[in-house]
């Protein structure tokens, strides 16, 4: 089993910054594929960002591509996600995800996930 805790989430403007951290616990958590996801009210989830488990690829959305970097420390079974220049439709719950995935942008490879953190980006 492999646990997940997300923290970082908050309220902030349109133009601003926040970095997410999950926080992994349980065995062989640093070999597992790392990744964000997000979900608006009415909305389905969505990929955010992912990384594969030794930190060698990484992959973003298109609309999130060139303002946000996912990361990991392995040492620390952490994975971050700093966000920046946040515009309002960036306002969702964010969730961290970990699997044995074989596409990093999927959800279906994600065998364990977080309760979310909501991220909210005011005009």
């Amino acid at each position: 089993q492999v646990q997940l805790v997300e923290s970082g989430g908050g309220l902030v403007q349109a133009g601003g910054s926040l970095r997410l951290s999950c926080a992994a616990s349980g065995r062989t958590a640093s070999t597992y594929a790392m990744g964000w996801f997000r979900q608006a009210p009415g909305k389905e989830r969505e990929f955010v960002a992912g990384t594969t488990w030794n930190g060698g690829s990484t992959y973003y959305s298109d609309s999130v591509k060139g303002r946000f970097t996912i990361s990991r420390d392995n040492a620390k079974n952490t994975v971050y996600l700093q966000m920046n220049s946040l515009k309002p439709e960036d306002t969702a719950v964010y969730y961290c995800a970990a699997g044995l995935v074989g596409v990093v942008t999927s959800m279906g490879g994600y065998h364990y996930w977080g309760q979310g953190t909501q991220v909210t980006v005011s005009s």
